[in-house]
């Protein structure tokens, strides 16, 4: 009969899987634990707009709704950024985009009703 474990070992290397004893907890540096804190920021930003958004206090339009979007979006890609996580962070990247976009379009629009 054949060595099972000789034949798993050439199948998964060791590389790929995690060790069976969990790895010692470590402090995170305060440039760690700042990362993690804009990441959460941008979480808190991005859900309290649609909180805000699915009580009708705010419509989609709205300056505090955009800019609470980008600022959160901004967080978030800093931290997908920060950890390896490109799609996310190309993700909050193009949705920061359209809230900046869309706040311009906001003050833009604001703009010419005062002078008309």
């Amino acid at each position: 009969m054949p060595d099972r474990h000789a034949q798993r070992a050439r199948i998964f290397p060791q590389r790929r899987h995690p060790p069976l004893r969990a790895a010692e907890p470590r402090r995170l540096s305060a440039h760690e634990i700042a990362i993690e804190a804009v990441g959460w920021g941008g979480a808190v930003l991005i859900l309290g707009a649609y909180f805000l958004l699915s009580l009708g206090r705010v419509d989609g339009q709205s300056r505090l709704y955009q800019a609470m979007n980008v600022v959160g979006a901004a967080g978030f890609a800093i931290n997908g950024w920060w950890h390896g996580a490109l799609p996310s962070t190309a993700l909050n990247l193009v949705w920061m985009l359209i809230g900046a976009v869309t706040l311009w379009r906001i003050a833009r629009r604001s703009s010419s009703s005062r002078t008309g």
